[in-house]
């Protein structure tokens, strides 16, 4: 029983009039009628007379050819031959197995009920009306009212010639041009979903693709998040199709974050092989319009996508020539790809750095391969600041110092073994960066002492020639200085006079006579 018959329902007693056990009976029944109509379904709505010819009543001569009203919306029948829906109808929402209809029959009927049939209209009323009839029982339409032949404009001939003449051949024209355009339709789905796939590329995070998949063929608008298609450069695709791939460039919202490339759309996937569905104990089924299939879309990465990040380091020795003490690089560590990461807090992911420093005794040459006799003088360790950032310069010095002369060389390293695991997500678990060994900015050099000098012997002093021990005092004086002071006088004396002797001679008149000294 309804809530109006309950509501109807007027106990017109009398406590007096009534003895107490019957009194008990008709207010447990109330209850009952109460209870009934709480629990029932929504109340169902009588339909009325919609928009075209002919008598509104479940039998009549030439029926009732148009459309019935339900709650506000035009309905027609599907089952032909059946009463008039005068009474009470239930609604049973959008059904894709209506009357026992097919696919194709559903489809078309949804068509012309949805296209054409939400009209006030007569002619057009009754011209959906004749061809959803048809599609749903062409026989039983035909012949229905007397007509022996085999043609829907027939039919219509038959009965709107009696119902409105005037009208006939407008009915017979749209009728038969709605039955072609219906019959024609290709069956569509009473329902569809679907889904889009993203796809990084395993060599750039930044591009991909998007697939749509669904279960029936359909378009729609797509609208990415951090992404935007890679054609048009716009995060909104419009008449998208299903079992299509489109290119996709991501659009990080921050720079060295782990983000995901996410969508969302908006599907058409055509006219729906349902109807909605109406019911009338002892008359016609009938159906209003169940529109299009509209279903959305979404997906995301299956994981999050990270931007990758290769860091590089460079390096100077402070001082090139020194004496001893503690090894001391300047070393700066940059991006050599991507963007340096950062953490949930906005900080930069420290980096972890080593260097092996080897001692050898010759300069290195650069490039070339540490020698087998290099010892290694000790190691470097480094750790960048978290809110420094790229570029930071570090200054570190090791904790050992330079002892033994020769050539001090370091080889820094960037293992990603090293890293935090969210750093490594960024560089890959394979990642491994290393110094060339021998770089000249990476050399420090300790020279060998210079050589003690050796002592050379003074030159020993001339000693004068001694004379015998038994020379007597007056020889020794002879052989003495003063003899050798008396006789260079003495020679130079003779020189002279001999010279002088000489020049006289030279001037007297040669002659052979000898010389007579009287």
């Amino acid at each position: 029983m309804t809530g109006s018959s309950a509501g109807g329902i007027r106990l017109l007693l009398s406590r007096h009039a009534l003895r107490p056990p019957a009194y008990a009976l008709v207010a447990v029944v109330f209850l009952i009628i109460v209870a009934l109509d709480v629990v029932s379904p929504s109340r169902a709505a009588a339909a009325e007379r919609g928009t075209g010819f002919g008598t509104w009543a479940p039998i009549s001569a030439y029926g009732w050819h148009g459309s019935m009203l339900v709650n506000g919306v035009h309905t027609y029948c599907i089952t032909p031959g059946a009463p008039a829906p005068t009474g009470q109808s239930t609604d049973h929402g959008v059904s894709g197995s209506a009357a026992g209809l097919s696919a194709q029959q559903l489809t078309g009927i949804n068509l012309l009920v949805t296209t054409y049939g939400q009209t006030e209209d007569p002619v057009q009323a009754a011209a959906v009306a004749w061809a959803v009839k048809a599609i749903a029982n062409r026989e039983e339409t035909l012949h229905a009212f007397g007509y022996r032949g085999d043609s829907l404009a027939g039919a219509i001939h038959w009965t709107m010639s009696a119902l409105s003449p005037q009208h006939d051949r407008a009915v017979q024209e749209r009728a038969v041009a709605y039955y072609d355009e219906a019959m024609r339709a290709a069956p569509g789905p009473a329902s569809a979903n679907g889904a889009l796939v993203f796809a990084a590329d395993g060599a750039d995070h930044r591009n991909g693709t998007l697939r749509v998949e669904t279960s029936t063929p359909a378009t729609g608008t797509i609208t990415l998040t951090n992404a935007v298609f890679a054609e048009s450069g716009s995060a909104t695709l419009e008449n998208a199709s299903t079992g299509s791939t489109y290119a996709i460039v991501a659009a990080p919202p921050a720079e060295g974050r782990p983000y995901t490339v996410s969508g969302t759309g908006r599907f058409d996937a055509g006219l729906a092989a349902a109807v909605r569905h109406f019911t009338t104990p002892g008359g016609q089924e009938t159906a209003g319009p169940a529109g299009r299939v509209h279903f959305d879309a979404s997906g995301a990465d299956a994981a999050p996508r990270f931007p990758p990040f290769s860091p590089t380091i460079s390096t100077r020795v402070v001082a090139r020539e020194a004496q001893g003490g503690p090894y001391i690089d300047e070393v700066t560590v940059i991006a050599a790809d991507g963007s340096w990461p950062r953490a949930d807090d906005g900080s930069f992911l420290p980096v972890r750095a080593s260097a092996v420093v080897d001692r050898t005794a010759t300069e290195p040459v650069p490039g070339s391969a540490i020698p087998e006799g290099a010892d290694v003088a000790g190691t470097l360790e480094l750790t960048t600041d978290p809110t420094a950032g790229p570029a930071a310069k570090y200054t570190v010095a090791s904790e050992w110092e330079m002892s033994a002369p020769g050539y001090y060389t370091a080889v820094w390293s960037v293992r990603a073994a090293d890293q935090l695991p969210a750093l490594v997500a960024h560089t890959g678990a394979d990642f491994a960066w290393t110094e060339r060994f021998g770089e000249p900015s990476q050399v420090a050099v300790i020279a060998p002492a210079p050589p003690a000098p050796t002592a050379t012997p003074a030159p020993a002093a001339e000693t004068p020639p001694q004379p015998p021990a038994d020379a007597h005092p007056a020889e020794l004086a002879a052989t003495g200085a003063e003899a050798d002071s008396l006789r260079a006088p003495a020679a130079i004396a003779v020189a002279l006079l001999s010279l002088g002797i000489a020049i006289v001679t030279s001037r007297r008149p040669w002659s052979a006579a000898p010389l007579t000294i009287g």
